[in-house]
């Protein structure tokens, strides 16, 4: 090595280690968004994430967004996402539904969601020296996603074959969904799963070593398959569906002790916009913010339809409720329960954090059309004659009340 090469070495270290903390105190003074941009009309409004005070009223993380109108589907996934600062919109108000999403986006907003965001924004990660062919295009374009990179390659999210990260390159469905089970650390559950039998149309199009992958994603209820039951393995995935997929992992996330994400029951009612919440026999309380979204049953309500008995996530910010999705509605004992009966071919399940059943889709053809529906199950579902005869296609009646399954009958 000449000490012209040597100096030049040196040169590029200390250049690389400067960036990387003026990007630190960049994202500490609100500048975060101009990090991760390709410009200014496509920057992701990531500096609301360093405004946090205490005992403040106003949302400071901006959680509703001007173009939604035609994602209702999607909405409380993309509020609760934005309210957990795992996957933000862009500055002008927008969140940009249909768009496609990157790679480099979904495997920031995986990193985020696996709890390791405040790390990869640290000066140390963000000056690592990255193996990938494309480093280099990375480092100079999205010098902000170094750090989240580094937690990626460490945590498996990338295949061992991979030399490039593309970053740009839009993010399939089967791309995104190995993502993000490698993420939720179910790797040894889809290994064991290689060689089972896809029920999509099109499962011939998933490669051999993809097979388990997609197969734990649909029975975590991560993915499912498009009405005409194909999978469409190499379809772009939208920001309006990643966010989907974003938050029906979350639901499946454990708590962590510093956690803004509450799980509970209520206990007490709603009075004064105040929430009581009651887990593992310890009732705390929390304000309920004027701005914040609240589901039940899948639909948008206001604090005071709240029931006691609900069981709920509610997202903790300045010490106030900004999101809160009831998981289990308690039961109206003034509306009376709606009998219902449906039989079709059962598709797939998927379970919940108890491994239990949590939904089943099942397929009917009526004149010659094929439509999917989803059911949600009781926990205490019966089966009959048993689980074991729960195959593809196999004919199946469903009954229950109110479009919970309560018993199942296989023919």
């Amino acid at each position: 090595m000449t000490w012209r090469n040597y100096f030049m070495g040196v040169h590029k270290l200390l250049l690389k280690q400067a960036l990387a903390i003026l990007l630190v105190v960049m994202m500490l003074f609100g500048g975060a968004a101009s990090a991760f941009a390709e410009n200014d009309d496509d920057d992701d409004d990531d500096d609301h994430d360093h405004h946090k005070g205490k005992g403040k009223s106003k949302i400071e993380v901006k959680i509703d967004f001007d173009d939604l109108m035609k994602s209702e589907w999607a909405r409380k996934y993309i509020a609760r996402l934005a309210a957990d600062q795992i996957f933000d919109g862009y500055g002008d108000g927008t969140f940009r539904p249909n768009k496609e999403v990157t790679r480099i986006e979904a495997i920031i907003a995986a990193v985020r969601l696996m709890g390791f965001r405040a790390e990869a924004e640290t000066a140390a990660r963000l000056a690592t020296e990255l193996n990938f062919s494309d480093a280099d295009h990375l480092e100079k374009k999205f010098p902000s996603a170094v750090g989240y990179v580094a937690i990626a390659v460490e945590n498996d999210l990338f295949l061992e074959t991979e030399t490039h990260i593309k970053a740009e390159k839009a993010a399939d469905r089967l791309w995104a969904t190995m993502l993000l089970v490698k993420a939720m650390k179910w790797e040894d559950l889809a290994k064991a799963k290689m060689n089972v039998k896809l029920s999509f149309k099109d499962a011939d199009k998933i490669p051999a070593g993809a097979v388990g992958y997609v197969a734990v994603a649909v029975e975590k209820g991560l993915v499912n398959g498009y009405e005409d039951l194909t999978f469409r393995p190499n379809k772009p995935v939208t920001r309006a569906e990643l966010a989907v997929l974003l938050g029906q992992m979350d639901d499946q996330q454990p708590d962590s002790e510093d956690s803004t994400l509450i799980r509970g029951t209520v206990t007490t009612a709603i009075a004064s916009n105040v929430l009581t919440l009651t887990k593992d026999n310890v009732a705390t309380s929390y304000a309920i913010n004027s701005g914040a979204f609240i589901y039940r049953d899948g639909v948008k309500v206001t604090a005071a339809e709240i029931k006691v008995g609900d069981v709920v996530i509610a997202k903790i910010y300045n010490n106030e409720v900004i999101f809160l999705d009831v998981k289990i509605a308690v039961a109206d004992p003034a509306v009376p329960p709606v009998a219902f009966t449906f039989e079709g071919q059962y598709q797939y399940v998927t379970w919940n954090v108890d491994n239990k059943i949590a939904t089943i889709v099942i397929a009917q053809t009526v004149d010659s059309v094929t439509t999917v529906k989803s059911f949600n199950v009781a926990s205490n579902v019966v089966i009959t004659p048993n689980a074991s005869l729960l195959v593809l296609n196999s004919t199946v009646v469903l009954s229950g009340n109110d479009q919970v399954v309560s018993s199942i009958l296989i023919k």
